[in-house]
């Protein structure tokens, strides 16, 4: 009984031990965006105030909403893309035999997992060559070939469960393949497909490297440019408005994948186990 206690115990101060690790800088980040200033390190006292979060929304020069408004039209315009295109691969991977049927995911895998940097350079020069400079095609290309892989095996492992009988009896009814894809896969792989939209608005949400390279003003930029750049707009660091800009983008992030767990968890999940 000794061992069940202690077992006990150690898995409750395990979990709060995580679970404080995981939040605090989220709390922190989130106290210094109501702090006015950071006079309380230096044991002054604590003012609290939503001034940090007016500022970075009214202060037009800062351009806070155009870096946001950037991010959730290039994100959302690349995570239907992907929806798409790793919909219909894993569809024809799943359901046809051909030649290279288990290369080509690896492959794209394997492609997808090189360093960013390796190909920044080539991709500035085709992007400068054909004008895509400062534009949103500028990066929703780039994403959608970035975050494809992933869905696409997300989709595959997930797609792989669908019984076969499904589509035959379709096809015996006279249904075209687009038509079963988008009336009876889709709609039985909601889960799947919510837990790649979600994984791959985030990745695009959160890329930097890409979007400080292939955009030059906040008409294109991303939010995550706008707050890296937000030091050289001042002249110092403005730590009170800079959380508040990461707030801004975090804080909904959270919430929505909060809110959508329980299908990202079945998502992820369903494709590791037969049956």
């Amino acid at each position: 009984m000794k061992e069940v206690y202690v077992k006990k115990i150690l898995i409750v101060v395990g979990t709060i031990f995580f679970t404080l690790f995981v939040l605090a800088p989220v709390i922190w980040m989130l106290f210094v965006s109501l702090t006015k200033d950071l006079g309380f390190l230096q044991g002054g006292g604590v003012n609290l105030t939503l001034s940090n979060y007016v500022n970075i929304i009214s202060n037009k020069n800062l351009h806070m909403l155009d870096y946001l408004k950037n991010s959730i039209i290039i994100s959302t315009t690349v995570s239907f893309l992907v929806i798409i295109i790793a919909g219909f691969g894993a569809y024809a991977i799943t359901r046809f035999n051909f030649p290279g049927k288990f290369t080509i995911p690896l492959m794209m895998l394997a492609i997808s997992i090189f360093p960013q940097i390796s190909i920044a350079g080539y991709l500035f020069k085709i992007e400068s060559n054909l004008r895509l400079i400062n534009t949103y095609p500028a990066l929703i290309f780039p994403y959608t070939a970035w975050t494809a892989p992933l869905a696409l095996w997300i989709l595959i492992s997930y797609f792989s469960q669908i019984p076969r009988e499904l589509d035959e009896a379709a096809l015996v009814d006279g249904a075209s393949r687009k038509n079963i894809l988008l009336k009876i896969i889709f709609p039985l792989s909601t889960p799947g497909l919510i837990s790649a939209f979600l994984i791959v608005f985030i990745a695009c949400i959160n890329e930097l490297l890409f979007a400080l390279l292939l955009t030059t003003d906040y008409r294109a930029q991303t939010i995550s440019v706008g707050i890296t750049l937000f030091q050289g707009l001042h002249g110092e660091i403005p730590w009170g408005e800079l959380m508040a800009s990461a707030s801004l983008v975090t804080v909904p992030l959270i919430i929505l994948t909060l809110f959508l767990q329980k299908y990202i968890i079945s998502g992820l999940t369903r494709g590791g186990v037969k049956g």
